[in-house]
C-alpha cells in the first residue's frame, strides 16, 4: 500500500489554519444574517478614538472583519501562501505575536494619520460644530448620510467611518516573506515573470506610500498596510539583532 498525500489544507501550519478559518466563518456569519452583519460593523469595526462608537478592543478585533469576498479573498490568498512559510520558519506563537503586533500597529498608524486631518478639520471649524459633526455623524453615517458642508462631511468620515480588514498584519506578513527569503522569485498576477521578493515588497512599500500620500483609491487604508510592514520590519530587525532564529536568516 502506498501512503496517502496530505491535502494541502492539512500541510497549512495552525496558526494559519485558524486564522483562515475564523475570517472565512466571521465574514460567512456576516454575509447569510444582515443584522450579524450590522452588530459587528458597529462593534467590532475599528473607529476613531473620539467617535462614540469606539472601543479599545477594536484595534484587535477589527482585522476579523471585511468589506467583501474580494476583500477577504485577496488577503486570504496571502496569508495562506507566504504566511504558511514564515509561520514555519518563526514557529507558530511567534508568528502569531508577529501577526497580531502588526495589525495593531498598522491600525494605529492609520489612526496617527487621521488624527493629523482631523485637527486641521477641527481648526477651521468652530467648536460647537465640530462636536456637533462627531456626536451626530455617527448616526448619519448608519443611516448612508452625511452633512452638506464638506468639511463637516470630512470630519465625520473621518471619525465615524469604520476601519476593516486584516490587511494591516497581511503587508507585514509580506514584509517578512521579502526580508527573510529577499531572493527567492515570486510569481504575481498579470506579471508573466518572476520576481525577486525583495523587489515585490520594495515596490508594494512604494506603491502604498504614493497613494496615502496623493490620497488615490480613496476608502482603502494604505497609511494601515505601511504602517504594518514598518512595524513588522523594526521587530524582525530587532530578533535578527537578537540572534532569535541564528542561522535561518537569509536578508
Amino acid at each position: 500500500m502506498y501512503p496517502s498525500r496530505q491535502s494541502f489544507f492539512q500541510n497549512i501550519p495552525p496558526v494559519v489554519k485558524n486564522l483562515l478559518i475564523i475570517n472565512v466563518l466571521i465574514w460567512a456569519f456576516m454575509a447569510l444574517l444582515p443584522a450579524a452583519e450590522s452588530f459587528f460593523d458597529r462593534n467590532l469595526a475599528l473607529y476613531y478614538f473620539s467617535s462614540p462608537a469606539f472601543k479599545p478592543f477594536q484595534l484587535f478585533s477589527y482585522m476579523f472583519l471585511h468589506g467583501g469576498f474580494m476583500h477577504l479573498f485577496f488577503n486570504m490568498f496571502a496569508l495562506v501562501m507566504f504566511g504558511r512559510t514564515i509561520e514555519m520558519t518563526m514557529g507558530s506563537a511567534r508568528f502569531l505575536f508577529y501577526y497580531i503586533t502588526c495589525g495593531i500597529c498598522a491600525a494605529l498608524v492609520q489612526m496617527g494619520v487621521f488624527a493629523i486631518y482631523i485637527n486641521n478639520l477641527e481648526g477651521i471649524l468652530p467648536a460647537d460644530a465640530a462636536n456637533e459633526a462627531i456626536n451626530r455623524g455617527f448616526d448619519l453615517i448608519q443611516n448612508g448620510y452625511n452633512f452638506q458642508d464638506p468639511d463637516l462631511a470630512r470630519l465625520n468620515a473621518f471619525v465615524n467611518t469604520p476601519m476593516v480588514g486584516a490587511s494591516g498584519a497581511i503587508y507585514g506578513v509580506l514584509l517578512a516573506f521579502g526580508f527573510l527569503f529577499p531572493n527567492i522569485p515570486v510569481y504575481i498576477f498579470f506579471i508573466p515573470v518572476p520576481i525577486k521578493a525583495k523587489w515585490l515588497i520594495i515596490g508594494y512599500f512604494v506603491l502604498e506610500l504614493l497613494y496615502g500620500v496623493s490620497g488615490s483609491a480613496d476608502g482603502v487604508a494604505h497609511f494601515a498596510h505601511l504602517g504594518g510592514m514598518i512595524f513588522g520590519f523594526l521587530l524582525l530587525r530587532y530578533w535578527k539583532k537578537k540572534g532569535v532564529f541564528g542561522n535561518h536568516w537569509f536578508f
